[in-house]
């Protein structure tokens, strides 16, 4: 089809992720194992209540049933490196093992360093496909920095991705709500000025914030698709169009242009965001546009 962009009829800047998460939501379930939130012991077994493991980490890669029929695949750096530069996006991450907050300390330390030479394998795999690909458009790679909530272990993953040759880096991994802005500010203090730092997963307007404060440039989530009112004043194409009642209409029915219609305003809604934030930023005036937003956005009480 031409690409990424040429497929979906988008001439803007495009991401692909490496599929390390999909390896943990498939090893360890969703539900509280992903959370950020941590209760209970630590297990290096960790899989959520009710799931069945369905993918297994080794040195190499990994291997993973599929979910659909059972069949069996593999998956390592140079697949993850091959897929994305066929799908033709603008910036690409590398394989990492996205660990959760239940897993021992040792687990994490084991998995940083495989994370480190998985990121090497890919660096090597990505110059090499580069070269295949002479006068097509270059596709930028970001390092993930994996490490859970332990600054140590985040400190000395950053300086390990520093030191090859990325052009970004990816701020991933199970962590803390509460520690959110900590673990942003240790890896952002481990990398060059000139590296974009993006965070990975995180869509909550205090986390935004929290992350902006601490180095965060860019944001992917998919919140923007699940959650979110329509609300006055709006400018995106949902609410200059259709009223509020019509689209909850659209959705208790279960009408699929409810779910695009409220997907539009969402995704204006941090779009916004962030260009407001910039503004302030460029103003000097974020610490009191930080406080009036979050004053407003969580009135009722509720937290992102």
């Amino acid at each position: 089809a031409g690409g990424l962009g040429r497929f979906m009829n988008w001439d803007g800047p495009t991401f692909t992720d490496s599929g390390g998460f999909q390896v943990l939501s498939l090893g360890a379930g969703f539900k509280k194992t992903l959370a950020m939130d941590v209760t209970g012991m630590k297990s290096d077994d960790v899989i959520a209540e009710g799931k069945e493991r369905l993918a297994f980490v080794d040195e190499d890669g990994v291997t993973f049933k599929s979910p659909l029929n059972g069949s069996l695949h593999r998956f390592s750096a140079e697949i993850s490196m091959g897929i994305q530069h066929k799908i033709g996006a603008d910036i690409m991450f590398a394989f990492d093992e996205l660990t959760t907050l239940m897993n021992t300390r040792g687990y994490q330390e084991r998995s940083v360093e495989r994370t480190f030479r998985w990121a090497q394998r890919c660096v090597a795999e990505h110059q090499r496909l580069t070269e295949s690909r002479l006068g097509k458009p270059y596709q930028a790679l970001y390092g993930v920095v994996q490490g859970a909530n332990y600054e140590d272990l985040r400190r000395r993953a950053a300086s390990q991705i520093a030191s090859l040759d990325f052009d970004g880096v990816g701020i991933g991994g199970a962590m803390e709500k509460r520690i959110i802005g900590d673990i942003c500010a240790w890896i952002c203090d481990e990398m060059p000025e000139n590296r974009p730092r993006h965070v990975l997963g995180i869509a909550a307007v205090d986390d935004i914030f929290a992350c902006v404060e601490n180095g965060g440039d860019t944001f992917d989530c998919v919140a923007p698709a699940r959650c979110g009112p329509l609300e006055e004043g709006c400018d995106c194409y949902t609410c200059q169009h259709y009223s509020r009642a019509y689209v909850d209409h659209l959705l208790r029915a279960r009408e699929f242009n409810g779910f695009t219609l409220a997907t539009i305003h969402n995704e204006r809604f941090f779009v916004k965001l962030l260009d407001d934030i910039r503004a302030s930023i460029d103003g000097g005036y974020f610490d009191e546009f930080r406080d009036a937003t979050l004053t407003r956005f969580y009135a009722n009480g509720s937290r992102g």
